[in-house]
């Protein structure tokens, strides 16, 4: 990201958590970030179950961003995240949905705000 000026505009660290539960069932939270290729290794390595994955298209990454996300981790679940709390906030989990309807044995789970799962 550049300024008016050309200068580089720092955008932070990709942050994101891999947690392994005692029964051995593995998430992978993204963060806020945009897709980067070491999602493959994320998913060689960890091999994470269910994925969260932002879809704002706005400071994170959008509905096609997140397919080639999902491409690369290959979840058996997706849960899409940071969307829909703001108008800016333009990607949606049925545009998600839409843009892996080829992906094989991943489902796409929409929560709506305080929602859990079990």
């Amino acid at each position: 990201i550049q300024d008016d000026d050309g200068k580089i505009i720092y955008g932070g660290e990709a942050v994101g958590y891999v947690i392994e539960f005692e029964n051995g069932f593995k998430i992978y939270h993204a963060g806020d970030t945009a897709v980067f290729s070491d999602m493959k290794l994320i998913a060689e390595i960890y091999k994470p179950e269910l994925v969260m994955i932002p879809i704002g298209d706005l400071f994170t990454m959008s509905p096609q961003e997140a397919a080639y996300a999902c491409r690369f981790l290959s979840p058996r679940y997706v849960i899409p995240m940071h969307y829909g709390t703001f108008p800016v906030l333009t990607g949606t989990p049925s545009k998600l949905r839409e843009l892996t309807k080829d992906i094989k044995d991943m489902e796409i789970i929409e929560l709506k705000p305080g929602e859990t799962l079990t």
